[in-house]
């Protein structure tokens, strides 16, 4: 009796899962709208209650000026900064006094144009590729491009950035070393170390391998982050630049441009926004692949 029991049993079971996979497979496709899921094209709205202090999610960049700041906001260039700025040949310039802008970008001698990493805070700031994702962990933060597969670490666990002979041996990197505290509901996050050889945005400001930044970071409203940065760099300033206020807005889970048929996320078949001279037409100024 037991055991026949126990084959009823899981012959139910067996039926109940056959029953739920058809159900399950077509999830994707129900009240599909052009061959993709009502959901897929209207993105839920967002809850008015949220956490100031949860970054998470995809974020879209949407306002503030795609230099470091607006024309002429920069304090003066020290004269070895004018020297180095002399040296860029950018496709759009702030300053054509110093480094007028060139029409062909052939001609442009900017690092990414050949392949080479903006480094930071260009790849935040520039507008190439225009997402990028938030992952919160518990005493750190990870920040992931889909343009050149980047990723950058925050620290939030109490540690002090590097300086003097840490700095010197940890040495520069195209993302530096960050570091972030929470004041109220904004987080001060420093970065060191940063390799000076990156500009400081496609207008052909320089930085150096001093320069040193606070960014300060607000999630404003459950779809809004708010982005402000000052840069120290006595090498090539001769005072502190404040940026202006650069803004990003929340992508939903099932919106368009973040959700492809059903995979959320940056690095799931939406583009392919790595450099590769392969893709390119003979010259690296278009060798940007995409789906």
């Amino acid at each position: 009796m037991r055991n026949r029991f126990i084959s009823f049993t899981v012959v139910l079971l067996a039926l109940c899962f056959m029953a739920a996979v058809p159900v399950m497979a077509q999830r994707v496709v129900l009240h599909a709208i052009n061959d993709k899921p009502h959901e897929y094209i209207t993105p839920k709205p967002y809850d008015g209650e949220y956490d100031a202090h949860d970054l998470s999610g995809i974020w879209f960049r949407v306002g503030g000026d795609r230099s470091h700041g607006p024309a002429r906001t920069n304090p003066p260039l020290t004269a070895a900064g004018i020297e180095e700025m002399k040296k860029h040949k950018p496709t759009r310039s702030n300053l054509p006094e110093i480094t007028p802008a060139v029409a062909d970008p052939k001609q442009s001698n900017y690092p990414a144009i050949r392949c080479n990493p903006k480094g930071y805070p260009a790849i935040k700031v520039d507008d190439n590729h225009d997402h990028h994702e938030i992952v919160q962990l518990p005493n750190r933060i990870l920040e992931l491009w889909q343009e050149e597969g980047r990723i950058r670490e925050i620290w939030l666990d109490g540690r002090a950035v590097p300086s003097g002979e840490n700095l010197e041996r940890i040495g520069q990197s195209w993302m530096g070393m960050s570091v972030g505290h929470w004041e109220g509901n904004t987080l001060v996050v420093e970065v060191v170390g940063l390799d000076g050889r990156a500009w400081l945005d496609s207008f052909g400001f320089p930085k150096s391998d001093d320069a040193r930044f606070i960014e300060r970071i607000t999630r404003s409203a459950p779809d809004r982050l708010e982005i402000e940065y000052i840069m120290y760099d006595p090498t090539y300033y001769t005072a502190p630049w404040v940026s202006d206020i650069k803004t990003w807005t929340k992508e939903a889970r099932n919106a368009k441009p973040v959700n492809n048929f059903g995979w959320y996320g940056l690095f799931s078949g939406l583009n392919d926004l790595i450099c590769a001279p392969m893709n390119g037409s003979g010259d690296y100024s278009n060798a940007f692949g995409g789906n």
